[in-house]
């Protein structure tokens, strides 16, 4: 058994490819009921965010699989990869495998370095592949330990502090101004991308109200809906900023919208409470002096773009924390997966030994019919023992051999002896004890009578 990963995101594929790969919940319950139309895959799982597709699986040989993994991901987006020639998708076998989705639930493979959004999507993809039953020992053990990873990273590093987005880092800034900004109103100038995009995550951060002013009204009503806020006439938006704590402004003007002496007759209207504007509008929509009236804070692009600079150099300082981390835990579950492979193996051996110990204690208690309880506990343990003591050596001997060139060897060999790889002979041998015993009660009743 191999493990193996194909797939592509926003390092090998352009979004226009990327999206054609992008599954649903539905789309990818949908494809494991066919999953087992493909011999040569075992286990599945399918991870897909709007930034990569990833089919991880456990394959009979990761050579032969590539064309069949390719062949399941052309059912579930036909035609795409014979268009684009394969040239967008990666394969890692084994160790690169696993390096890999534990770099992707660290956040270190993300496009935004320590973004925290993969590592519950990797759970959730999982979780959908343990329900369809399409994960059984190799990728129930890879993708529990890829999940205590990420949280690893994330709670032993700073990976995740620190704003990396301009308008993420501009809340962050009002934070670090207002304090707590569960009692502050937001008043938003223009209506675009940037402008929704920091007015969510000022209402994520549980801003009190959010008025918008566009020149085009109706816009600002639709954005103002968005956040159940007011929207304002632009003419009127002077007047709304005496109640506003956070001005947000990305109107696209050719000209500044705010000027010094707007601002200087607004501030003794507040009554001294601080007002804190963010200018992410390029070219600049409030005039540079605004910031040196007192009670005022001014944020424009480029102190924002320098915060965040900042903030994604110290990322990548603990993302090199981070990439020690997976070092250790690569050396663990390779380490374990050494001897996964023996376990159905010697889950045989331990079983069919046992169930030759429990056939033969039975047998040889049907003759001592006056042994006592104490007796047969004695009887019990002395048999465990021994069939523990003979199976030991081997045990020990393929535990030695993993990973080796002699590996094969005492597979093959422990196989051959024991008729581990042969269902039907252990089966028999159950049967012919079974009908040995029958043969043995009958003697003994006729000899009775």
């Amino acid at each position: 058994m191999q493990l193996v990963v194909l797939g592509l995101n926003h390092r090998t594929a352009p979004v226009e490819v990327r999206e054609c790969f992008s599954f649903s919940e539905e789309q990818i319950k949908a494809a494991y009921k066919r999953i087992y139309e493909y011999d040569d895959i075992r286990e599945c799982v399918i991870l897909s965010t709007c930034n990569r597709t990833e089919m991880y699986a456990v394959v009979e040989d990761a050579d032969d699989a590539l064309t069949v993994m390719q062949d399941f991901l052309d059912y579930m987006a036909p035609n795409v990869l014979a268009e684009t020639n394969y040239d967008y998708l990666f394969y890692f076998q084994q160790e690169e495998c696993i390096r890999h989705l534990f770099r992707v639930s660290a956040s270190l493979d993300s496009l935004v370095l320590g973004e925290g959004q993969i590592l519950s999507q990797v759970k959730s993809a999982y979780a959908i592949a343990r329900i369809a039953g399409t994960t059984k020992t190799v990728l129930n053990t890879l993708f529990n330990r890829a999940i205590a990873v990420g949280k690893r990273v994330r709670t032993t590093t700073r990976i995740a502090y620190n704003a990396v987005s301009v308008s993420y880092a501009a809340v962050e800034l009002a934070k670090k101004v207002l304090g707590d900004l569960s009692a502050s109103n937001v008043l938003v100038l223009g209506a675009g991308e940037m402008s929704e995009l920091t007015a969510r995550h000022l209402v994520a951060n549980g801003v009190k109200t959010v008025f918008v002013s566009n020149r085009n009204f109706s816009r600002a009503e639709a954005l103002a809906d968005k956040f159940r806020g007011v929207a304002v006439p632009f003419e009127d938006f002077l007047k709304c900023a005496v109640d506003a704590d956070i001005v947000i402004t990305s109107t696209g003007a050719p000209h500044y919208i705010i000027q010094t002496w707007d601002v200087a007759h607004l501030m003794p209207k507040r009554q001294g409470r601080p007002i804190f504007f963010i200018d992410i509008a390029v070219p600049r929509d409030i005039e540079p002096e605004v910031g040196a009236i007192a009670g005022v804070t001014l944020y424009n692009i480029d102190d924002l773009e320098a915060v965040v600079e900042s903030n994604m150099r110290e990322r990548e300082q603990e993302a090199a924390e981070a990439e020690k981390l997976i070092d250790e835990e690569m050396a663990e579950i390779i380490d374990r997966f050494r001897y996964l492979s023996y376990q159905p193996m010697l889950a045989q051996l331990t079983d069919k030994a046992e169930r030759i110990r429990q056939r033969e204690i039975k047998r040889a208690l049907a003759k001592l019919p006056e042994v006592t309880p104490e007796e047969r506990r004695i009887f019990e343990n002395m048999s465990k023992m021994i069939v523990r003591k003979l199976l030991r050596d081997p045990i020990v001997r393929l535990n030695e051999a993993a990973g080796t060139d002699k590996e094969y060897y005492y597979k093959d060999a422990l196989r051959k002896m024991f008729k581990l790889d042969i269902g039907l002979e252990i089966k028999r041998e159950d049967q012919l004890g079974e009908e040995r015993d029958s043969e043995t009660k009958t003697c003994h009743r006729y000899a009775r009578q």
